[in-house]
């Protein structure tokens, strides 16, 4: 019984890892004030350069530097629509999630199924001998290491220096930001950026570590779940740990539960994340919640700058 819990938390760990990525880079976009629902399709073109890369080269540290290339990419179209031309962001970043769902599905065709080389565990030395935590945390692969350092760094970035402030204030308060000197479309422009790099990386871990191969529509509404997983943070890195691991071990659990042939109905088990997800979203969505959590005010409005004359 232990050992099987172990495997179960461990397993929520490396599904809860790629919904982690792209919910950190989703918190970094929306503190500056910019709304992406192109989450979605940003993992997916991830996920799917990394595998290419990895297929024809072999390589996949190649893959995940490339993925970072393709989310980033994708994210620049939503950051040109919506803060150079001003469209509406809900409306850009749907149009992109349909896009990259068909692009990838596209080019992804002839290698459905096909198999790459992809991460292997790296057992740390010590730290893996640790009970309980040492076989759940430090037996996972690089990119798993590489999350558990990034989130405290992201923490200090927003809460402890001067950029992480510049961040916050354009997203409360873009014109007051402006009127003290910060250059408030560069700043978003760059979280967008940040955003979208870490939605591919996301997108990589599953078709590169979680899943070598690649399966069309892969994330299977992680990106979606990341987006609600920004509110259940209240826009805190941290958090937000708490949050996609939950999800990994929903995730996680109802593999298991239908590994062991229970009677529950597989399809009921399938939507349990998304219906998490639906509720988080609900309760989110009232005006009130909406103020006690936090929301940065100036999400999801264009800044229009006023020109002294």
């Amino acid at each position: 019984m232990a050992y099987l819990l172990l495997s179960i938390l461990a397993a929520a760990v490396r599904a809860g890892t790629p919904i982690l990525f792209a919910t950190l880079g989703e918190i970094i976009t929306e503190r500056s004030g910019v709304l992406n629902l192109g989450v979605e399709g940003m993992m997916l073109m991830g996920a799917l350069t990394g595998f290419m890369t990895a297929h024809y080269t072999g390589n996949p540290y190649l893959g995940i530097f490339l993925a970072l290339g393709a989310g980033g990419l994708v994210s620049m179209i939503h950051a040109f629509l919506c803060i150079t031309l001003r469209a509406n962001q809900v409306v850009s970043g749907l149009s992109l999630t349909i896009f990259a769902t068909g692009l990838s599905a596209l080019l992804g065709k002839p290698i459905i199924g096909v198999t790459a080389q992809g991460l292997k565990p790296v057992v740390i030395p010590l730290l893996s001998q640790i009970p309980i935590l040492g076989p759940i945390l430090f037996r996972q692969d690089i990119l798993v290491y590489f999350s558990y350092l990034l989130v405290p760094l992201l923490w200090i970035l927003l809460y402890r220096t001067r950029p992480g402030l510049n961040i916050r204030s354009t997203g409360e308060n873009p014109e007051t930001a402006d009127a003290m000197g910060v250059n408030v479309y560069a700043v978003r422009y760059r979280c967008v950026l940040i955003g979208g790099v870490l939605a591919g990386l996301g997108g990589a871990y599953l078709s590169l570590a979680y899943t070598p191969m690649w399966i069309e529509n892969m994330t299977a509404g992680r990106g979606w779940i990341a987006i609600a997983l920004v509110i259940f943070a209240t826009w805190n890195p941290v958090r937000a740990v708490a949050g996609a691991y939950l999800f990994g071990g929903i995730n996680a659990l109802q593999m298991r539960i239908q590994a062991v042939g229970t009677r529950i109905p597989v399809y009921f088990l399938l939507m349990m994340p998304y219906l998490l997800t639906i509720l988080v979203l609900t309760l989110a969505s009232r005006e009130t919640v909406r103020k006690r959590i936090g929301t940065p005010a100036a999400l999801g409005v264009p800044y229009v700058r006023e020109e002294k004359l």
